[in-house]
């Protein structure tokens, strides 16, 4: 005997209401958890801190786009009748565009320098976890106590033996000394040890390929992220140098911009407009900073995923 179905009349399902939705793809039903204390603490740490750091950049914004009245008579966190590509054309134009100078001066130092103390850096690195040689571990621990001079203790000393070949109040006073990186080599040495390869050198040098070529080609394009640390490290460093240029130089057509505003700020007493010019130009020196960071900061985010999509 087989059983029989009873068809079920037309309009029956939409009588009886249509059926409920998923709770898990609808989220109604779900109750919404409410933020744990230690991730609101984060939060509200990470917050405080984000202030406290760009607290002096909102001010120092601000602060650029006021008269020297103004900088002293108004809100100091708030605009008053702002006027920031003026001031920009003032101090630009000031001391026969003496500013532009300083600028120039600081890209050539810290362009310059940054980007063959890295390269130098990398090929430091590099030799350092590649290649056997003797006094190879001599040399390192060298570099790792060169990491821990301070830059200030050695300006002296450069600067005798710079007047002893001639060298000072010239841009090598500031250039050669910017060429050496300590923490530089002993980044590159600890991130080509881990991602340089060895069977990849033998293969290419099976290929045919020299040293030269491996290094340039090769190893420099694996050892991207950490060359763009280096130099933003170097970079900033020589950016914001102020006693070795103080040391060495005495021409102020050849001053970086560091120097430059100190000059500005100690003759404020008697051109109470340097104050102005000061802070505008403190305002100027930062945009740089900012735009290598931005620019650069992709070469991280890189470095970070490559490993994800190897098999």
């Amino acid at each position: 005997m087989s059983a029989t179905t009873t068809p079920t009349p037309p309009g029956a399902a939409s009588a009886a209401g249509p059926k409920p939705l998923n709770a898990s793809r609808t989220g109604a039903s779900r109750p919404r958890r409410a933020p744990r204390p230690g991730r609101v603490l984060l939060l509200a740490s990470l917050a405080a801190a984000a202030c406290y750091f760009l607290l002096p950049v909102y001010w120092l914004i601000v602060a650029a786009t006021k008269t020297t009245e103004k900088l002293y008579g108004s809100t100091g966190l708030w605009f008053d009748r702002p006027q920031l590509l003026r001031s920009i054309g003032e101090i630009l134009s000031y001391d026969s565009h003496i500013y532009l100078r300083w600028a120039l001066n600081s890209l050539l130092y810290a362009g310059v320098g940054a980007a063959l103390a890295t390269l130098l850096a990398a090929a430091a690195g590099f030799a350092l976890a590649k290649y056997r040689f003797r006094g190879r571990e001599a040399a390192f621990k060298a570099v790792l106590a060169g990491v821990l001079l301070p830059h200030t203790a050695l300006a002296l000393p450069l600067y005798l033996l710079f007047n002893k070949i001639g060298l000072t109040n010239t841009y090598w006073a500031v250039l050669i000394p910017s060429l050496v990186s300590p923490f530089g080599v002993y980044l590159c040495r600890i991130f080509a040890e881990s991602a340089v390869d060895d069977t990849l050198l033998e293969a290419a040098r099976v290929d045919g390929a020299r040293e030269g070529r491996i290094f340039f080609r090769l190893v420099l394009r694996i050892m991207s992220p950490a060359l763009v640390t280096v130099f933003l490290f170097q970079f900033v460093g020589i950016w914001n140098n102020y006693f070795l240029p103080l040391v060495m130089l005495s021409d102020d057509r050849k001053y970086p911009i560091t120097l430059g505003l100190t000059t500005w700020q100690t003759a404020a007493d008697r051109v109470p407009q340097l104050i102005q010019y000061t802070v505008g130009g403190a305002f100027l020196s930062v945009i740089p900073l900012a735009v290598a960071m931005l620019v650069l900061q992709r070469y991280w985010r890189t470095g970070l995923t490559e490993g994800s999509l190897k098999g």
